[in-house]
């Protein structure tokens, strides 16, 4: 039996991503899953679910191999829910992933927010520490993402200066290839644990210092 690679993309649709930036997300995922269904090991391992954030968070498409897996329609509405959707997380890998009693690579999951969040945020990061993630990479996404909120999640963070489509192009474009990476790399029997494992971000895409703030 295949072990997959999970992959869980957590993404903002609150109304300040309203306009361009929800447009260029939506293209991204678009873009992102055309990639990957062009990689033989991405193919061949990664399952891919989408959860959204904003009044609520909610898995718009369940954990499923790349010719399956259906591009859900964006829509923004209300507040930023972040603690929630961390908690939406958390219960998608125990149903999808550990209670499926495989042996399923550990879940890799991305981050992406232009804001910070307005729910409890605490009771989210609590619920992540009942599960082991491979890498949870965060990505603070213009001016009013806030890197401090970010950083009791993960260490894995990552600052676009804007929230405009040529930054958030350049983000689903290197999660593509961060992704494909990772399959490659547990194709071999390896699991991606840190940026050094990932390609390179691109000039739009800041890997944040932690050591600095």
């Amino acid at each position: 039996m295949i072990r997959r690679l999970p992959v869980y993309l957590l993404l903002d649709t609150s109304y300040s991503m309203e306009g361009e930036a929800l447009q260029a997300v939506q293209n991204g995922l678009d873009s992102l899953v055309t990639a990957l269904r062009r990689d033989p090991h991405a193919l061949e391992t990664a399952y891919l679910s989408v959860i959204e954030f904003n009044s609520s968070a909610t898995q718009l498409e369940e954990l499923k191999e790349l010719t399956e897996f259906q591009v859900p329609t964006l829509v923004t509405n209300g507040m930023t829910s972040m603690g929630e959707a961390l908690e939406v997380l958390v219960e998608s890998i125990e149903r999808e992933v550990m209670a499926a009693n495989t042996r399923d690579w550990r879940p890799i999951a991305f981050l992406f927010t232009d804001g910070l969040a307005t729910d409890d945020l605490r009771k989210g990061i609590k619920a992540l520490k009942r599960i082991k993630m491979g890498m949870f990479v965060a990505c603070a996404a213009g001016p009013h993402a806030e890197i401090n909120e970010l950083k009791k999640i993960t260490e894995a963070i990552v600052k676009l200066d804007e929230a405009d489509s040529n930054s958030i192009a350049a983000f689903f474009k290197w999660v593509s290839s961060s992704i494909s990476t990772s399959s490659q790399q547990v194709d071999a029997g390896k699991e991606s644990n840190g940026f050094g494992e990932l390609p390179p971000p691109p000039p739009e895409v800041n890997i944040i210092d932690l050591s600095k703030h």
